[in-house]
């Protein structure tokens, strides 16, 4: 099993076909799910599954909404990013996240690789999204 860091494939059209509203006021639902080294998730993940899902005190399955920033644009390079988050008093191991339009029947749009596991026992496991601009937000289209 291997998690692979990338915007899904699926995503990318969707984005042409009018499938997902980034909209901080009136846009869609997204979240973050966990996963650990057993889930198998990449370019060709197209929905959010439980199939490796992290589970443990503190996660719910499906993970946390995340509140969002809404899109902007620098340059040639339009770009949206989220605000981090969290699970509390959480005891967990994962690996990577997926995060999906939970709006749109749970489709899949960027699977983020940690680079190796990542434990949290009886403590705060956080996600502190990159500054939001043309070159580091989570999600770019240059």
């Amino acid at each position: 099993m291997a998690i692979t860091q990338a915007l899904c494939t699926s995503f990318k059209k969707e984005l042409l076909e009018g499938g997902h509203n980034f909209d901080a006021g009136t846009g869609n639902t997204f979240k973050m799910a966990l996963y650990t080294s057993a889930a198998s998730l990449g370019a060709a993940t197209t929905i959010y599954t439980t199939s490796g899902e992290v589970s443990g005190t503190g996660y719910t399955a499906g993970g946390n909404t995340l509140a969002k920033v809404s899109p902007a644009s620098s340059g040639t390079t339009g770009f949206i990013d989220f605000g981090n988050t969290s699970w509390t008093t959480a005891t967990f191991t994962a690996r990577g996240a997926l995060i999906y339009n939970s709006t749109t029947g749970n489709k899949a749009v960027a699977v983020l690789d940690f680079g190796g596991d990542k434990d949290v026992s009886i403590g705060t496991f956080s996600i502190s999204f990159p500054t939001p601009s043309s070159s580091s937000a989570i999600i770019r289209i240059a």
